[in-house]
């Protein structure tokens, strides 16, 4: 009779367990169990945390995302600072640039949580580094709006605080399908859109953030199927595409610098001016915290601006 207990006993052991293990689907939240929340991560790996209090974000988005959760920073990199201008307490210190942290620096702060990205290739250089000192890492990937609503999702049921997905998350999405149901044209616009650095400009597509906003208001961006714009900038391809809209997003610490060699190597072309989009004034310089940086609980008016500029206000 206690032998059938024990089995009965070690089979209810094992469903309970099956019952309450940790997702298997990418980027899905699984379950909360008493000693952790359990998640599968951006690189496939399965992550447990319990209510970490010290939690340090190597990219400004990502600090962003986690206070918008509720949680606080015990460590960042420069761009909380000099792009995001988070309200950060005084203890909170910085960890170096986005892309080349100070992994002594991490490890210092004995943080029980790193948020980093799966695809920065400094960030996943650090991960065996973080595992051996014994540190928990969860890798998100955010390049359009619905990645920014899983990581919040992930994020507020980490903190306990689903309410704030509602706000920061779910009204947001709202916001941008009543925009998009608004956003509508007989003639899809043709668009160019440009990134300008010091070096040159080249075009993106629609796989990018800024190009998946336009893309989601019907453009039909030109880099799409003239694939070699992606590679270089070539006057002939654009003259030839002849794009009704051309919007530029400057990258770099240097805007005055970028503007100067946007001017100085392609506007002084002589063909630049016979553009439709540059004679009808549709040349437009987009801000680049709305469309260079994520925006996260702001998507909503990236989404709004562009929308302005091609159907007006509604």
């Amino acid at each position: 009779m206690k032998k059938k207990t024990m089995v009965y006993a070690m089979m209810f052991f094992m469903i309970v367990n099956m019952l309450t293990g940790c997702g298997k689907r990418s980027g899905e939240p699984a379950a909360v169990m008493p000693e952790g929340y359990c998640f599968t991560d951006a690189l496939g790996q399965e992550v447990t945390v319990r209510k970490p209090e010290r939690v340090v974000a190597l990219m400004g988005s990502f600090a962003e995302v986690w206070l918008s959760a509720g949680g606080s920073l015990a460590g960042v990199t420069d761009d909380a600072f000099d792009e995001r201008g988070l309200e950060l307490t005084e203890e909170t210190v910085s960890v170096g640039k986005y892309n080349s942290p100070n992994v002594e620096k991490i490890i210092a702060l004995n943080p029980d949580l790193v948020l980093l990205s799966s695809v920065t290739k400094e960030h996943a250089a650090l991960k065996e580094v973080l595992k051996q000192a014994g540190i928990t890492t969860a890798y998100f990937k955010v390049t359009y709006f619905d990645d920014y609503l899983s990581m919040l999702k992930t994020c507020t049921e980490i903190t306990g605080r689903e309410e704030l997905y509602e706000k920061n998350g779910v009204a947001v999405k709202a916001e941008i399908e009543e925009i998009l149901s608004g956003a509508k044209a007989k003639e899809p616009p043709s668009v160019l859109l440009l990134i300008t650095y010091s070096g040159g400009a080249v075009a993106q597509n629609s796989e990018t953030m800024t190009g998946k906003i336009l893309n989601d208001l019907g453009c039909k961006n030109v880099a799409d199927e003239n694939q070699s714009l992606l590679k270089e900038f070539n006057m002939e391809s654009i003259v030839k595409e002849d794009p009704d809209y051309i919007f530029v997003i400057p990258m770099g610490n240097d805007d005055a610098l970028t503007m100067k060699n946007l001017k100085e190597g392609i506007e002084k072309n002589p063909a630049w001016n016979g553009l439709t989009a540059v004679k009808n004034n549709r040349y437009i310089l987009l801000p680049k915290e709305k469309f260079l940086y994520k925006p996260n609980e702001k998507w909503g008016e990236s989404y709004q601006y562009i929308s302005e500029i091609l159907y007006g206000k509604k």
